[in-house]
């Protein structure tokens, strides 16, 4: 009879079928792409980074100024009264400003350059989650199959041991023993349950959509060859390295723009002016000029902001090399934990095939009667953690290799080959560089816009 209800128990654990898979590992990484709330908060904040160049482009050009006005007299005692209104039109352009300007542009499109690699960041991020989210739901379903299929079969044993000890074959231990495993299924069931459905809150989290049914998952992405060749690719390819060289260029402009400010700047301007008043005659003016100033004390202000743009320039330099340093490290951390997890499938299978073997042992041993109940329990029990171990460190094996693309600055979009249009950031960047201001150029950045809405 033993022999019997461990066949059962192998039948229900090795042979119950998993559900039909519909939704694939690509299919999950294309809808967080696509429906990530943080690239879209990313995406915006980089196109305010656009708007800097704009402005810094527009504080090259003239600026022109209307003001009006309209005043009223009396003079008190003679009783005479005037009004008077006047129209002004004035320019004013920097004609040179030793610089300062163009720095502030190229520091304003380095800023970009460092804000769209932070995108690329925040995509390896959402990419990421949406494996580990992927690998979750695969693992929690799997543990729920084998914990139903364990409930059933402990079930049939309990039935078994209740129908020998009433042929005096076993002693009422026997039963209790069983049932207490039977009630200890039952809580692991519902705490596998429980997990499932916290796996399957964290994919809507990261997709937009709860997971209909996953297929198992495909073949490993390729990586590097060894470790040295994986951190030689991180240093050339890293959003996170790429961003500081970017911040680092900017700062540098800003320092030689702050140090600039001494020399002054050479200002030109013009006005035109109308007035009408009914008390004297209309008058038109006309006024040009160009200024040269420059500072001669600011009680020590602009040695201070010197100051301070160098500092944030040796800033930004040490911050490059301390994120060097953080990314080969989390490259070489990555390739450890990928071993690790190999290693660890590899002695999973070997624990699958030794508990298999005890476990067939015992069976035997109870069926010549040198085995209890409780051997056959045991070995049921640790045949099925063994299982539950193998299924984690397999998946534990696809989200390492995918973390290792990330460490490597490779696990986007493009990379991994997905097929669908990719958010472009040269598109609004192209519409407002140049600091549009007339009514086509408006309505082609309206176009733009409208666009990127509908990509996103």
């Amino acid at each position: 009879m033993i022999r019997h209800l461990s066949a059962l128990f192998l039948a229900a654990v090795l042979v119950t079928p998993l559900p039909v898979m519909a939704q694939s590992l690509a299919d999950t990484f294309v809808a967080a792409y696509r429906n990530s709330n943080l690239l879209d908060q990313n995406r915006a904040l980089l196109r305010a980074a656009d708007e800097d160049v704009a402005i810094a482009v527009a504080s090259l050009r003239p600026v022109v100024n209307f003001a009006t006005s309209i005043q009223g007299r009396t003079q008190t005692g003679a009783g005479a009264s005037s009004l008077s209104l006047s129209f002004n039109l004035s320019a004013d352009v920097t004609l040179i400003d030793f610089g300062r300007g163009n720095l502030a542009k190229e520091a304003a499109k380095a800023q970009v350059l460092a804000t769209r690699q932070a995108l690329v960041n925040v995509e390896q991020q959402v990419l990421f989650n949406a494996v580990s989210a992927y690998m979750d739901v695969r693992t929690a379903t799997e543990a729920v199959l084998l914990q139903q299929a364990t409930v059933r079969v402990i079930t049939r044993e309990l039935g078994a041991a209740r129908e020998r000890f009433e042929l005096g074959e076993v002693t009422r231990t026997d039963v209790s023993l069983a049932e207490a495993r039977l009630a200890a299924a039952r809580s692991q069931l519902a705490a596998s349950e429980g997990d499932l459905a916290a796996a399957r809150e964290g994919y809507k989290l990261v997709t937009g959509s709860y997971p209909r049914s996953l297929r198992a998952a495909p073949a490993l992405p390729r990586t590097a060859a060894s470790l040295q060749a994986a951190q030689d690719i991180a240093r050339r390819t890293h959003p996170n390295i790429m961003q500081a060289q970017f911040e680092v260029t900017a700062a540098e402009m800003n320092a030689e723009r702050v140090a600039a400010q001494r020399h002054g700047s050479v200002t030109g301007s013009a006005g035109i002016g109308q007035s009408f008043s009914s008390a004297t005659n209309d008058t038109t003016s006309l006024t040009a000029g160009i200024t040269y100033a420059r500072p001669i004390y600011q009680g020590g202000q602009l040695r201070a902001l010197s100051r301070q743009a160098l500092a944030r320039r040796d800033a930004s330099r040490a911050g490059l090399h301390q994120t060097v340093a953080q990314v080969l490290q989390n490259v070489g951390l990555a390739w450890a934990n990928l071993d690790v997890t190999r290693a660890r499938i590899s002695a999973s299978r070997q624990q699958v095939a030794a508990s298999q073997s005890a476990f067939e042992g015992t069976r035997e041993e109870a069926r010549l009667g040198a085995r209890t109940t409780l051997d056959v329990l045991n070995a049921e029990n640790d045949l099925l953690n063994a299982r539950t171990t193998l299924l984690q460190a397999e998946a534990g094996l696809q989200t390492a290799t995918y973390n290792l693309l990330a460490s490597m600055g490779l696990l986007t979009v493009d990379h991994l080959g997905l097929g669908i249009t990719t958010y472009d950031p040269e598109a609004y960047y192209n519409a407002v560089k140049d600091a549009p201001a007339l009514s086509a150029q408006g309505e082609a950045l309206d176009r733009v816009l409208r666009a990127l809405n509908k990509s996103e």
